[in-house]
């Protein structure tokens, strides 16, 4: 029988997986879809000039190409690390697939990384994987096994979900059936592998160097999709962001179609 989550370590745990970003991928404010052009109108002239620059050259060194995702990692502090990785190197979708066991609770912090990802939580690995093969990526499990390829071989031109498992038995058994292929971080010592939060990394960062090495840049959304997450970061950017918005809605500034949500 699993242990049971303590109060205050789940709270901890939601609070830090809690994001503004839709579902959708779209900027929704009372059921409707927003233009990212009349939101970036309405918020800009709120941000500082610098803010505004720092913003869009965020922006351009993000992709979605490369998605990173988290299955019972338990204890706050390592996924807070995993997502100050995944930030600073520009991947903006972070899964986390909940487990069992009891999280715990540590005081290190993401540095509000949280806040500028894509957040989802998923109730199960088939779930969270289904999910992405349907999108299109490839399922690159960090495990040590002799299939495993050498971190230095991985290959993130096409997409990539890179998976990593929780500080005790690393990923499930059900993840690894799920998993198009296993890849390693070599080591000389007596210890085979590295604290989940080093792994990922290490990890991330090869990912970021390859795809620099072979496009040029880690960053490459569409136009559109700069537009929606640059307005996207200009509401987060802003505590009252929703508030300002619907006033603007309620004026006519911000016309847009109802959401379908059928």
């Amino acid at each position: 029988m699993a242990a049971r989550k303590t109060p205050d370590a789940d709270r901890a745990m939601s609070e830090l997986l809690s994001t503004s970003r839709s579902s959708t991928g779209k900027l929704l404010l009372d059921g409707c879809v927003l233009d990212p052009s009349r939101v970036i109108e309405v918020l800009g002239p709120l941000l500082s000039e610098e803010r505004r620059v720092r913003i869009g050259e965020v922006v351009a060194g993000r992709t979605y190409n490369v998605a990173t995702v988290v299955e019972g990692v338990i204890n706050t502090g390592n996924v807070s690390a995993v997502m100050r990785s995944a930030e600073a190197l520009g991947f903006q979708s972070f899964h986390v697939i909940s487990g069992d066991l009891p999280y715990k609770h540590s005081s290190r912090t993401t540095q509000g990384a949280q806040k500028w990802l894509d957040v989802t939580v998923w109730d199960s690995a088939d779930a969270c994987i289904n999910s992405l093969r349907d999108s299109g990526f490839r399922i690159v499990v960090t495990h040590v096994d002799e299939a495993a390829r050498p971190l230095h071989e991985l290959d993130c031109t096409r997409k990539t979900a890179l998976v990593f498992g929780n500080e005790l038995n690393g990923v499930s058994d059900r993840m690894l059936e799920l998993a198009d292929e296993t890849c390693v971080i070599p080591t000389i010592g007596f210890v085979q592998s590295f604290n989940v939060s080093v792994a990922a990394a290490l990890t991330l960062h090869q990912a970021y160097r390859f795809r620099v090495r072979t496009f040029g840049r880690n960053g490459d959304l569409t136009e559109p999709q700069f537009d929606e997450l640059r307005a996207d970061f200009y509401v987060r950017a802003l505590e009252h962001a929703d508030r300002i918005l619907r006033l603007a809605l309620e004026s006519g500034a911000l016309r847009s179609p109802k959401a379908d949500h059928s």
